[in-house]
């Protein structure tokens, strides 16, 4: 799936440039949407890393000539690994080299795997190899870990292992407005249904919004101080005072301030969101971005 193109998938993309470079051949890369999970299991909630727009552009960015992108219906989840092989990497593809991540199955009822491929390989004219999971903090990478890091809003081991900032992007709609009734107009953006809300409560975030860079300081929550119980993403930019009404903005998650609070009354929510302001400001003051 490729979710996050994260230190683990780059390590990936990396070899199959330093490959393809050596035997003259392109990169390309196959990914499914939608994810197998809203097929099998539509109910569930998904929440990933990256949208598939995302997912786009950050391959794109790692500099590979060819993404493509396989519907995940009926006629290919039911391939069998043999006819994943032959019809999909040898047929379609014309594949040369092909290179996989630790412990990769595929196919109806996982019956494809790395033993399968040496075994289907000589015969179909490729090569392949299998990559060594990526470490950080003892423990391999994965999109599970990211996001388990995230919902525990561990911000920085989260960004450690993605290799770049979380970051979550939307047009900003119109919200209940509280925000700037006690002078901190938040924006409330729409994001994504399937992307992942990382742990309810504040975070230092940097905005970017057409090419500037800006700072604030993001919620996610209900608002419970005010009633609240949709759950919702806004930023508070600071030194910033414009309608951002249909705007298209994006937030790089950079450290968590506190959970959720509900406050018996709007002073008390005043005075912590002036504390989390002086917080974000000494951030910002103490790492250039």
């Amino acid at each position: 799936m490729f979710d996050g193109v994260h230190k683990g998938h780059q390590s990936i993309l990396k070899r199959l440039k330093e490959v393809a470079y050596e035997r003259g051949l392109q990169t390309a890369i196959l990914t499914f949407d939608p994810h197998p999970r809203k097929i099998f299991d539509p109910d569930t909630d998904l929440e990933q890393l990256t949208t598939i727009e995302e997912k786009i552009a950050l391959l794109e960015s790692e500099g590979i000539d060819h993404l493509f992108i396989q519907s995940f219906e009926e006629n290919f989840y039911n391939l069998t690994g043999v006819d994943f092989i032959t019809s999909i990497l040898h047929d379609t593809l014309e594949v040369k080299h092909l290179i996989v991540g630790y412990d990769h199955v595929f196919g109806k009822n996982r019956s494809g795997n790395f033993q399968l491929l040496m075994e289907m390989a000589p015969s179909l004219g490729f090569t392949l190899e299998e990559m060594d999971a990526v470490d950080l903090y003892s423990e391999h990478i994965s999109s599970t870990k990211i996001r388990r890091a995230l919902k525990e809003g561990d911000v920085p081991r989260a960004n450690a292992m993605l290799g770049y900032p979380y970051s979550m992007e939307g047009k900003v709609v119109e919200g209940r407005q509280i925000g700037r009734t006690i002078g901190y107009p938040t924006a409330n953006i729409d994001v994504h249904p399937d992307k992942l809300r990382p742990r309810k409560g504040a975070y230092i975030v940097q905005v970017h919004l057409e090419d500037k860079k800006l700072a604030g300081m993001l919620s996610v929550g209900t608002n419970p101080t005010v009633g609240g119980e949709i759950l919702s993403v806004e930023v508070y930019i600071l030194d910033f005072n414009q309608n951002l009404y249909g705007k298209t903005i994006k937030v790089d998650f950079l450290s968590f301030l506190h959970e959720e609070i509900a406050f018996s009354t709007l002073e008390g929510l005043i005075e912590r969101l002036q504390e989390d302001e002086q917080r974000t400001r000494e951030y910002f003051l103490a790492n250039a971005l």
